[in-house]
């Protein structure tokens, strides 16, 4: 498991990312454009190096369109999947066997939940939070705050029904 830690240390010092070391693996700040950051739990287990990123809360609506989005996400992806938890939160995991890691795979891993997290974030927002969308939209017109970081919902707008 040493030369694994080794792997996983090695990428991470190449890259331009926070990252900080813990007793069963790493944790990784990756920064995005929609999604701002995704946190990436880099596990170093017995038989496994797991990366894991959560990506969103379970749905407020839509479920089987969102979770069919997911999955039709799923196959465009490499090295890594949607996965859902007990409550079915959202996140990207992805797993190499511990005794053939590599820097290099880290860091393609890496960048696939980059990619991934950051470009399937809005539509998993559009689908599963929609109704949420709308009442923030309207609740931050009736009060004159500001729109900006709701730019990207524009056509979900209330007075754009």
């Amino acid at each position: 498991m040493e030369a694994a830690h080794e792997a996983v240390r090695s990428a991470l010092s190449e890259l331009d990312l926070e990252w900080e070391e813990s007793d069963d693996g790493f944790v990784v700040t990756i920064p995005g454009a929609r999604k701002l950051k995704t946190e990436v739990a880099v596990m170093i287990g017995r038989h496994a190096v797991q990366v894991r990123a959560f990506i969103a809360r379970h749905p407020d609506e839509n479920l089987s369109g969102t979770y069919g989005w997911l999955l039709q996400r799923n196959l465009k992806l490499r090295g890594v999947a949607f996965a859902t938890d007990r409550l079915g939160d959202i996140y990207l995991i992805g797993n190499v066997q511990v005794q053939t890691v590599t820097a290099y795979q880290i860091d393609a891993l890496l960048g696939e939940i980059a990619e991934a997290a950051d470009e399937s974030f809005n539509p998993i927002l559009e689908l599963g939070f929609a109704s949420s969308i709308r009442k923030e939209w309207q609740w931050r017109l009736d009060r004159g705050e500001s729109t900006t970081n709701l730019a990207a919902f524009e056509h979900l707008r209330p007075d754009r029904d």
